[in-house]
């Protein structure tokens, strides 16, 4: 969707803003081009919708060379959203949110429902915040009418300045959250800029790591932490990398361990007897359906009753598919030595500390290797 093609800036002064960059953008993918200040990456992304010109090289947008296309035109199914959000004061939410409908002829009518439809999408309920105006919104909330409007007239492209820069750090969470959840429904092609890492490796598809003026690296977020390109690429995303590439790192069946399991309408009696006999201390108590009911451990169970009617709540589990840094998160808050993990209700096992750290180790191995997790082999925590 997008492309660059050796492209260069350079300024009268000799200063190179960028220099000789090529790569691509597929369609529907989140690029997050990341770096310190001053290294190129706004620069890169202004000269998509031609606020910069390049001096030399060619950008293409579905195909079509940029340097031939009216630069009001190309703007306008261009999505641009900025950090500083720039809405009008003096305009209502809603109508804030069909500008661009409205400059490109669409009638009034269809330009404020697509703009109510929007605001929906974005967590604005049109009804209650269309009729506003931007100092009456908090912060977070004029960013997610920046958002809005900038997909409004559904540019295929979306370009994205540190768009939730200028809030707190929990606005800013949920805002990723919120645009994560967006972009899974909606699917356009869009490169962020940002100077966080942990930004870029939490919404991006792929990251392309500035160096000066250049890109150091571009490649996935799990890539770039795990096995980082350049001594430069390893410094910039930090020593805790390996705590970082957590958050990208999902959750698989194949990484988790099959412990005791009671049912719930199994006899506490034998229950207890069998675990003993298994040298188990507790066990995981399932449902009929194999459901998750909660845990008990060996103390729990008498001689009379049911499993059930001893079982434990269980609090500490996580979705399969759930990123490692919320199985992590979720022992820490419960102090629990494991977490279940499940689909839906269905119990699939338990991810052990140990388990952990050999899911993180293989993922780095898959990357580096070009395979998938399931072919990478190794001695486990538990035998070394």
């Amino acid at each position: 969707m997008i492309r660059f093609e050796q492209v260069s800036k350079r300024y009268p002064d000799g200063t190179t803003a960028v220099d000789d960059l090529s790569f691509e953008v597929s369609e529907g993918e989140l690029v997050t081009l990341v770096g310190p200040s001053g290294c190129g990456k706004t620069t890169t992304m202004m000269m998509v919708n031609r606020l910069i010109e390049p001096t030399s090289g060619r950008i293409l947008v579905a195909g079509e060379d940029i340097a031939a296309v009216d630069p009001v035109r190309l703007r306008r199914r261009i999505g641009y959203v900025i950090q500083q959000v720039g809405l009008f004061p003096h305009r209502t939410i809603l109508d804030n949110t069909a500008t661009v409908p409205a400059l490109i002829g669409w009638k009034r009518a269809k330009a404020r429902a697509r703009a109510a439809e929007l605001l929906d999408l974005v967590g604005l309920d049109p009804k209650r915040y269309g009729p506003r105006y931007p100092d009456q919104l908090s912060g977070g909330q004029r960013q997610r009418v920046g958002v809005a409007r900038a997909l409004a007239a559904d540019p295929p492209v979306l370009l994205m300045d540190e768009p939730f820069g200028a809030v707190d750090p929990v606005v800013r969470e949920q805002l990723q959250e919120e645009f994560l959840r967006m972009q899974a429904d909606v699917r356009k092609t869009v490169l962020l800029v940002t100077h966080d890492i942990e930004e870029a490796v939490r919404l991006g598809d792929r990251i392309a790591v500035y160096g000066q003026g250049r890109i150091e690296q571009f490649d996935t977020p799990g890539a770039v932490l795990g096995t980082p390109a350049t001594p430069y690429v390893a410094e910039f995303v930090g020593a805790d990398r390996g705590l970082k590439r957590l958050s990208v790192t999902e959750i698989e069946p194949e990484d988790l361990e099959q412990p005791p399991v009671a049912r719930l309408d199994e006899a506490a009696g034998p229950a207890a007897d069998r675990l003993r006999a298994e040298g188990a201390r507790w066990a995981v108590v399932l449902d009929t359906r194999g459901d998750l009911h909660g845990w008990v451990g060996i103390e729990d169970l008498g001689a009379g009753g049911s499993v059930g009617d001893r079982a434990r709540r269980m609090n500490a589990w996580v979705p399969v598919g759930a990123p490692l840094k919320q199985a992590f998160g979720v022992m820490l808050q419960h102090d629990a030595g494991w977490v279940a993990v499940l689909d839906g209700a269905r119990f699939l096992g338990v991810l052990t500390p140990g388990k952990l750290h050999e899911a993180l180790r293989r993922s780095v191995d898959a990357d580096a290797l070009g395979v998938s997790r399931g072919q990478v082999e190794f001695d486990s925590v538990a035998d070394a």
